[in-house]
């Protein structure tokens, strides 16, 4: 009885604090709307409501240049909806969006984080592949006139982007792993059930490097348009809607600017955290195995061979 008295109270609280991060975040935007025009670089939009850094700030900052009113949006990878790129856009605008994840019991969990009558809100349990994802976004019709895609999985998110057909949606935020650096074109394996905690202890090798997905956007019509503050997260414009923006767009050439983290989320071998930093982490992954994309035959390859 005491645990469940405990839990209900905690929920009244967070829900308050929700409430009340929600009404700042409004009030922020709602201010900083008249200098949008003036940003010359995206991360100066940087600004958390409830994405998990400041990817809330930038894609408000990009919905208001592109003069998107009501998104329509799909997000892969959003644990139980608490911390995502989409929430507070569905929760303002009550427009009408698809969110996935792997994450079990998804319906109740979300529904406990956000009020679903708000909007469309369409919530699958799955793992999204290379294999299913153009059938999950047609199935449930998000295959056209998309206006945000999020991708967030940890692990093959290269690879689900390269089964996607080309101008798939006007804004495009996906993750990326600055460890890998500035100027290799890699990713990990395109592996079924991948789990970064299982393919290295550290939870360091996931996912592609920045330059890897600028090129295989590029192939689908999309501009780097730059990063959030802390380096995980990459934005894409269409090639056809960069006109909008008053932005200094980044130098392809140099990336080391995008993959400079101060993250420090390492694990040692026995699962505690370690705290590794600059390129003690890429040192700790140095035999993982990743494909090395500037290579024709998109050889796999360890990380210690084509790095150092």
């Amino acid at each position: 009885m005491l645990n469940l008295i405990k839990n209900f109270f905690s929920l009244i609280i967070s829900k308050s604090n929700d409430r009340n991060i929600f009404a700042i975040g409004s009030a922020h935007f709602s201010e900083m709307r008249q200098y949008y025009s003036s940003i010359k670089h995206l991360s100066d939009a940087d600004y958390k409501v409830f994405s998990q850094t400041g990817e809330d700030g930038i894609i408000d900052y990009l919905l208001y240049s592109l003069n998107i009113k009501v998104p329509k949006f799909v997000e892969i990878g959003i644990g139980d909806y608490q911390e995502s790129n989409t929430r507070y856009i569905f929760e303002k605008n009550c427009c009408r969006g698809m969110i996935i994840d792997k994450n079990r019991n998804l319906k109740n969990k979300v529904a406990k984080v956000v009020k679903l009558w708000k909007g469309d809100l369409t919530i699958i349990e799955t793992t999204v592949t290379s294999e299913n994802i153009v059938d999950i976004l047609f199935s449930n019709s998000f295959g056209n006139n998309l206006d945000i895609l999020s991708l967030d999985v940890d692990g093959i998110d290269y690879w689900i982007i390269e089964a996607l057909s080309e101008e798939f949606s006007k804004i495009v935020v996906v993750e990326y792993n600055s460890i890998f650096g500035p100027n290799l074109e890699v990713t990990i394996p395109n592996l079924k059930n991948f789990d970064r905690k299982k393919y290295h202890y550290s939870y360091l090798c996931y996912g592609a490097s920045l330059k890897a997905l600028i090129k295989l956007m590029n192939k689908k019509k999309f501009v780097f348009v730059g990063t959030n503050i802390a380096c995980h997260n990459a934005f894409f414009i269409l090639e056809s809607e960069v006109k909008e923006l008053n932005l200094i767009l980044p130098d392809t050439n140099d990336l080391t600017k995008y993959t400079t983290s101060y993250l420090s989320d390492s694990r040692s071998i026995d699962g505690k955290l370690n705290y590794l930093s600059g390129k003690q982490k890429l040192k700790e992954i140095e035999n993982c195995e990743v494909i090395d994309l500037s290579d024709p035959e998109k050889k796999l390859v360890k990380l210690k061979d084509i790095c150092w």
